[in-house]
C-alpha cells in the first residue's frame, strides 16, 4: 500500500497549536483525513520535526492504545515535539527525549511497578474516604461563583468567566488537597502547570511567547519542570520526616524492588499527578458547562433529574478530549489500518479525531448526555489508561450537583475561547450569565 502523505498545509494544521483553538475547522480536517488518509505520513521538508504517522480512526487508536508491547512510550518523545525541542530535552537529561520521567514515559515492566504505588489510592473504594472533603470544596467554589455573579445596581447580572472562577481552581484544589500540598502553594502549582501544558498559548503561560523561538518555548517548559522539582524535593523531605495519609507521603516513602525511587523518577511522579491531575479535569468541566449553557432544555432536564449527571460527565470528557494526543514508537515492523509501519516509526494517536469518529459515535459533534454506549478514548486505554479517571468523574459529578443546587438558569455571555495547544487543550475562557438562588 502506498503511503498517504499529508500536504504541507494539512501537516502544519495537525501540529500547529493555533489549529486546536479553531475547533470546528480542526474537526473538519479530521473528518477528511479519516475518510481519505486514516493513517497518514506527516513529513517536514525543512526538518522542523521528525516524520510521524497520524492515526485518526477510533478503531486504530484503540488498537494501538491497548497493544503496549508493539507500540512503546519510551524510545521517542511521548508528546509531539519539534526537533529543536527534542534535542534540547536530550541535552538537559543526558540523552532522554523526556524532560519529565513519569508513568506516561515508562514501558513494561517498570511502568506497572510504578503505577501500582498509587493505583489503589485512586480506586473508587478509597476515594469514598475523601468524598466529603471534595463536596466541601465544590460547595465553596460554587458559593464564590454565586457571590461573583451577584446583582449589580439595577438588577443586572454580572458576567463571569467560568474557567477563571470554577473550572480552573476547583480541580486544582482537589488534587492539591489529595497530594498534601498546602493551599497557599496552589497558585504556584497552577502557574507552573500552565507553563508546562499551556506553554504554546501566550495568554496561559504568561510568557509573551508569540515572539519566542521553539527553543525558548522549550526552555520555558524546562524552567517550569525545574521549579516543580525544587518544590517537590522540599515536600519529599517533609513527608519522609512526617508522613501522613496523602499521596505525596506515599510517593516520598515508596520503594521499587526494595529501593527508594531515584530523584528523577520521584519528581516525575509528583509532576504528572500535580499537573495532569487538574488541567484535564478543568477542561472537561468547562466543556460540560459550555454544552449546558448552549442547551437550556438539557440543562433543565439534568437539573430536574440528577441521574443524568453521569452521562453529562462522560459526554463532556469525550466531547472535549482534553488530552488531545500521545505519541508511540513501533517496537517492530507492523501494520495499522492497512498501512505498513516500520520498526522505530513514530506515531501520533489523536484522541480528538478518534473521539469524533462517526463510525463509533453517531453525530459525534453533538453533545448527547444520553449517549450509550460511550466508549470514548479520552482516558486512553490499555496499560496506560489514565490513573485518575475515577477521581475526575467523581469531582465533576460532585461539582455539578452543587452547581445545579444553586443555579436556576445559565447562558453564554460571549464567545468562549479555546487554548492554543497540541497536547492538553480546552477552553481558556467561558463567559456566562446565570440566575442563582
Amino acid at each position: 500500500m502506498t503511503a498517504s502523505v499529508l500536504s504541507p498545509e494539512q501537516g502544519r494544521a495537525v501540529i500547529d497549536p493555533a489549529s486546536y483553538a479553531q475547533w470546528d475547522d480542526l474537526l473538519d480536517l479530521f473528518d477528511t483525513l479519516r475518510e481519505q488518509a486514516p493513517v497518514a505520513r506527516v513529513e517536514s521538508p525543512d526538518g522542523i520535526h521528525p516524520p510521524f504517522w497520524l492515526v485518526s480512526r477510533y478503531d486504530d487508536v484503540m488498537r494501538i492504545s491497548k497493544d503496549n508491547s508493539t507500540f512503546l512510550n519510551n524510545p521517542q518523545s511521548v508528546v509531539f515535539s519539534l526537533t529543536q525541542g527534542i534535542e534540547f530535552a536530550k541535552s538537559l537529561t543526558g540523552g532522554s527525549p523526556h524532560l519529565v520521567a513519569s508513568l506516561v514515559t515508562f514501558d513494561a515492566p517498570i511502568h506497572m511497578k510504578y503505577r501500582k504505588l498509587t493505583q489503589e489510592w485512586f480506586m473508587p473504594k478509597n476515594l469514598r474516604g475523601v468524598e466529603d472533603e471534595i463536596r466541601e470544596l465544590a460547595q465553596a467554589t460554587v458559593q464564590r461563583l454565586v457571590d461573583a455573579g451577584g446583582d449589580e445596581g439595577a438588577g443586572e447580572t454580572k458576567v463571569v468567566d467560568f474557567v477563571k472562577l470554577v473550572s480552573a481552581p476547583y480541580p486544582l484544589h482537589v488534587v492539591m488537597q489529595i497530594m498534601g500540598v498546602p493551599e497557599e502553594d496552589e497558585a504556584r502549582m497552577l502557574m507552573l502547570t500552565q507553563q508546562m501544558f499551556g506553554g504554546q498559548d501566550e495568554e496561559l503561560s504568561g510568557s509573551g511567547m508569540a515572539a519566542m523561538t521553539p527553543e525558548q518555548i522549550t526552555q520555558l517548559i524546562a524552567g517550569a519542570v525545574k521549579d516543580f522539582e525544587a518544590y517537590f524535593a522540599r515536600l519529599t523531605a517533609e513527608k519522609r520526616a512526617h508522613p501522613t495519609g496523602d499521596v505525596a507521603s506515599t510517593i516520598a516513602n515508596a520503594t521499587i524492588d526494595g529501593e527508594p525511587l531515584n530523584s528523577r523518577d520521584m519528581m516525575g511522579y509528583y509532576i504528572i499527578l500535580a499537573a495532569a491531575g487538574h488541567d484535564t479535569t478543568s477542561a472537561s468541566t468547562a466543556g460540560a458547562m459550555l454544552a449546558l449553557a448552549r442547551d437550556p432544555e438539557q440543562f433543565a432536564r439534568v437539573r430536574a433529574d440528577r441521574s443524568l449527571l453521569p452521562g453529562i460527565v462522560e459526554e463532556a470528557i469525550r466531547w472535549t478530549s482534553p488530552v488531545q494526543h500521545f505519541m508511540r514508537t513501533a517496537a517492530e515492523d507492523t501494520e495499522v489500518g492497512g498501512q505498513k509501519i516500520a520498526k522505530g516509526d513514530w506515531l501520533m494517536i489523536n484522541y480528538v479525531a478518534a473521539n469524533h469518529d462517526p463510525a463509533q459515535f453517531e453525530n459525534p459533534r453533538r453533545f448527547d448526555a444520553s449517549r450509550h454506549p460511550n466508549r470514548h478514548l479520552a482516558f486512553g486505554a490499555g496499560a496506560h489508561q489514565c490513573l485518575g479517571l475515577h477521581l475526575a468523574r467523581l469531582e465533576m459529578r460532585i461539582l455539578f450537583e452543587a452547581l445545579l443546587d444553586r443555579i436556576e438558569s445559565v447562558e453564554l455571555a460571549g464567545e468562549p475561547v479555546r487554548a492554543k495547544s497540541t497536547f492538553v487543550g480546552g477552553l481558556k475562557t467561558l463567559p456566562l450569565r446565570f440566575a442563582a438562588h
